[in-house]
């Protein structure tokens, strides 16, 4: 569900390496120029720098993103070691101190004027300010996170005398009627918790050393900050959400709740974590008449995902060829794009089956695959060749994903006809809006859990994860239950405070969407919209957003983009109101 990133540039723990000298080769007499010269000398000796830098880090970046590719397919541990290997070299790279005190006196000369140099600049600062520390701190970390990777790859949950994949589970969990089977379904599946839960709270705590090593009072708060984002204003974008969906959510909840009583036979009292088709509650139920699986179960999704594209002006062809997109043992079981090499050569990790859920995760990941794609490679500096941030590439993402349940898109790419329209009615967007509401709230839990837990990795985390299950997605706790079961979410582990960009992400996906609405499409019909078609659209992200990569500051590209910055109001408009 994410675009895979093993760059620092907002990541400590996939970190990256250099041969020592090779950015301190200037002599004593250069350092005081630095300081004293003018800003054309400054910028002449910071050039110098990158392309010292990038010599010795772009084959090995491409490098770590192949090796780690190949490890998420055949999950083997020497495939892993491999990345480690390549991670640890990495690491060598933004730890090294006489690079950085340089980057330092760039950043403090304020001579660095030319706008592409400085954004440039601020790129690598950030990344070698979060890898001051000693390396084989950095090194450890690295080892571990791939060793909890790995186990978390090759776990099988066990139900019904099988082992079951996660698409087998979540096929039982939205399928069977039978309370006792979904219970020892999703009980089978949190057994992953107890796997993983004690290398995870070691793995906080030597994150939270190195941040306190870097001045921050945990790697959470750190973590935010050098990916610029500023904790204090996250945390009041996710109070005012909060305050938005809450009531909406809980009308919701209680029409979710009336139907699974009467599915399952049971009181509301009764009603389980189990019960809801998920194994987090983290996606919409389908508690509607129409089943929209079955408009895709003879679907080939991989062309339709292709054709909607290519309608959009949007090439992604030879992403596919590139890319891994079925089941395989040992294979990582979500989802992911990459682009290895900053340069053309994007890949999707799928395991797909011919339902709506993973006709919105090809939608989802192909989003990521053409963002990647369209930076403009030909003339940014090879560190500004990524999305403006995290949750812009995932507002991309899931401005496409939501099309799946989407009537007119359907209809538009043929996967309905007339008479499927008349079935579904307005299914799809209630589908879509209720998806919107739950996962609002599961972010809620994730987002306050994760900033919890590095703020004081030794309370009681199974309590403090069903405190905000319950507060945020009004599920009862299993009386008697007291496992790890935060553990069975992956990216608690190997996405570390990631997860509050993809709530980012759906704000800016509705105010994308209103955009291309009322300024390209040019229509206030915003529920029949599906853009199936138009070559407009594709030109529109492929110039305003995909194009500038992380040249600009991420607030600064959206209201270039927009005329706006990031607002809650078009996610309210769209969802809430």
């Amino acid at each position: 569900m994410q675009r895979n990133y093993i760059s620092t540039f907002v990541s400590l723990t996939l970190s990256v390496i250099f041969i020592l000298g090779a950015l301190s080769g200037c002599s004593t007499k250069n350092e005081t120029e630095t300081q004293k010269g003018s800003a054309t000398e400054m910028e002449k000796q910071f050039t110098e720098f990158v392309k010292n830098f990038e010599t010795n880090y772009i084959p090995l970046y491409k490098e770590t993103n192949l090796a780690y590719w190949n490890a998420s397919i055949s999950g083997k541990k020497e495939d892993f070691d491999k990345v480690s290997g390549f991670q640890n070299k990495l690491t060598a790279i933004f730890s090294d101190k006489q690079a950085f005190e340089k980057l330092k006196k760039f950043e403090e000369s304020g001579k660095i004027k030319d706008e592409i140099l400085k954004r440039e600049l601020k790129v690598l600062y950030l990344a070698f300010l979060g890898n001051q520390v000693d390396t084989s701190k950095l090194n450890a970390i690295n080892a571990l996170q791939n060793e909890i990777e790995q186990k978390y790859g090759n776990f099988r949950a066990e139900a019904g005398g099988k082992k079951r994949t996660d698409n087998e589970l979540e096929e039982k969990l939205t399928k069977s009627t039978d309370s006792k089977e979904l219970q020892e379904v999703w009980l089978a599946h949190k057994k992953i918790g107890k796997v993983v839960n004690t290398d995870i709270i070691k793995l906080v705590k030597m994150r939270n050393v190195v941040a306190k090593e870097l001045g921050y009072n945990n790697y959470h708060e750190m973590r935010l900050k050098l990916s610029e984002q500023d904790p204090a204003e996250i945390l009041k974008l996710f109070d005012e959400l909060d305050n938005l969906t809450k009531e909406s959510f809980k009308k919701e909840k209680d029409a979710v709740d009336e139907y699974f009583m009467n599915r399952y036979k049971v009181k509301k009292e009764e009603l389980m974590p189990w019960h809801y088709q998920n194994r987090f509650f983290q996606e919409a139920p389908k508690i509607y008449k129409v089943d929209l699986d079955a408009y895709y179960k003879d679907k080939d999704l991989v062309k339709l995902t292709d054709e909607y594209y290519k309608g959009i002006g949007i090439l992604i062809d030879d992403v596919i060829k590139n890319s891994d997109l079925f089941e395989k043992e040992g294979k990582n079981q979500h989802a992911y794009c990459t682009d290895i090499n900053n340069d053309g050569d994007v890949r999707v990790l799928c395991n797909v089956k011919p339902n709506e859920k993973w006709m919105n995760t090809m939608l989802h990941e192909f989003g990521h695959a053409a963002y990647d794609k369209y930076i403009d490679n030909k003339n940014l500096p090879f560190m500004l060749r990524d999305p403006a941030h995290t949750f812009t590439t995932e507002a991309i993402a899931m401005i496409f994903g939501r099309f799946s349940s989407n009537t007119a898109w359907m209809k538009d790419m043929k996967v309905i006809n007339d008479e499927g329209v008349k079935q579904i009615g307005d299914a799809g967007l209630k589908s879509l809006r209720l998806q919107q509401l739950v996962f609002s709230r599961w972010s809620q839990v994730m987002y306050r859990f994760e900033k919890s837990m590095y703020e004081n990795p030794d309370q009681d985390l199974n309590k403090l994860w069903w405190d905000l299950v319950e507060k945020y997605q009004g599920l009862k706790r299993p009386e008697g239950r007291n496992e790890p079961d935060w553990a069975s979410k992956i990216h608690i582990a190997t996405a570390p405070c990631y997860y509050h960009n993809y709530l980012m992400g759906e704000l800016l996906a509705s105010q994308f969407f209103y955009y291309v609405c009322d300024n390209v499409i040019k229509t206030k019909e915003y529920n029949t919209q599906s853009f199936v078609g138009n070559p407009e659209v594709g030109k529109f992200f492929k110039e305003k957003v995909f194009a500038p990569g992380a040249k600009y500051y991420w607030n600064d590209m959206i209201e270039k983009a927009t005329g706006e910055k990031l607002t809650a109001k078009y996610y309210a408009k769209q969802f809430v109101n």
